[in-house]
């Protein structure tokens, strides 16, 4: 009922606040005999952390994951996993003088008109920093179908402001601070660098695929793979749009055009579908692009009401991104991860024995060996 759980077979309870002694995460259905160890969760939070570069809020937070549980001798137990990051470079003076104002853009009023009480210390439970345990989760959930299947995340920066980024090669995405898909992100710089002087933000597109994604994923009705996606792609913070393959650059395709043909061996021609057909995987690239609003704590003044209802003008200090959605693109990763990863066990559950028993009829035989992912190969 509070919200703080995503996912049913693979559940990650997320905790925390932005200005609390720590944030984390408990994993709860994670399969035995995983190795995992903190190594392989760090490198994701740290692409995700803040202070990187100067594009990004300056708040430096190492974001050292900690394994409380759930790991015996480098290996998962099957029982609840809990990661830990400390919180260690708070300023939660910065956030004195809007303790009792609501600040244009936030969950401010929302929270406090829920909940009666809010926590105004950077955003408290609603600030995006609770999306660092989100990554880690993501993470995890990323090696085990890496080991099961070889399926592949990535994403990239497509715009941000008015400035569309071409796609030129996934190898660039990780030598600038923007993810973006380009060897040359001057332009990129020189209009960060403007938009912070003004004392104002901006939006972004990223996307992000998953690649040798398992035929199958899904349901045909309420829980269909893309569904779940856009719905896991809404709860990061800032995001206020949704794409999947073509978009809503299908309203202008024509039928002859949007329907991706098929030839043999389940070989699509194209993939404006984004990887989902009836709400089941393709087996294609999974493909999605997510709108990231402007980033709502900015020093320009803007009106808004305090907690008594009277006029006021806000100021919003701090260490804040001018673009949140610089570090968004592990964050898409991770959740499009923690879907696929759902969707695999849940399919395995379900539909495990759907190949032996299909090879079977066929005239072949099912061998002690062919266990339940024979379905998705």
């Amino acid at each position: 009922m509070s919200g703080n759980t995503f996912g049913t077979l693979f559940a990650v309870t997320n905790f925390g606040e932005s200005h609390g002694p720590a944030i984390g995460c408990v994993i709860d259905g994670c399969p035995p005999g995983l190795r995992l160890a903190e190594a392989d969760i760090q490198p994701d939070l740290d692409r995700r952390r803040p202070g990187t570069s100067r594009h990004v809020t300056q708040r430096n937070e190492p974001d050292a994951v900690q394994i409380l549980s759930g790991v015996y001798e480098g290996r998962t137990t099957g029982t609840p996993i809990a990661l830990l990051i400390q919180n260690t470079d708070q300023r939660s003076k910065d956030y004195g003088a809007i303790a009792q104002q609501f600040r244009p853009g936030h969950a401010d009023y929302t929270y406090w008109k829920k909940y009666g009480i809010r926590d105004p210390r950077g955003g408290g439970r609603s600030s995006a920093r609770l999306t660092a345990p989100m990554v880690a989760a993501g993470a995890v959930a990323k090696k085990w179908l890496f080991e099961q299947y070889g399926t592949v995340f990535r994403g990239c920066m497509a715009q941000i402001g008015e400035l569309e980024i071409p796609f030129a090669s996934w190898d660039h995405v990780d030598q600038n601070p923007f993810f973006a898909p380009i060897a040359d992100v001057a332009p990129l710089e020189a209009y960060m660098d403007a938009l912070r002087k003004a004392g104002d933000s901006c939006g972004a597109r990223i996307r992000v695929t998953a690649s040798r994604v398992p035929v199958g994923l899904g349901e045909p009705l309420f829980d269909k793979l893309d569904a779940d996606i856009a719905y896991a792609m809404m709860g990061i913070n800032a995001v206020k749009g949704v794409e999947i393959g073509a978009g809503f650059a299908s309203v202008a395709q024509r039928g002859t055009r949007h329907g991706d043909s098929i030839g043999p061996g389940g070989r699509f021609e194209s993939n404006n579908a984004g990887g989902v057909l009836g709400g089941i995987s393709t087996g294609q690239d999974l493909e999605v692009s997510i709108a990231i609003k402007p980033t709502s704590s900015i020093i320009s003044p803007r009106r808004s009401v305090d907690i008594h209802d009277q006029p006021v003008e806000v100021v919003t200090k701090g260490r804040h991104d001018p673009c949140v959605g610089i570090r968004a693109t592990p964050i898409a990763e991770a959740m499009l991860a923690l879907v696929v990863m759902e969707h695999a066990l849940r399919h395995r559950a379900q539909c495990g024995d759907v190949e032996r028993t299909r090879r079977r009829e066929a005239g072949g035989t099912a061998t002690e060996h062919e266990g339940p992912q024979s379905s998705f190969l």
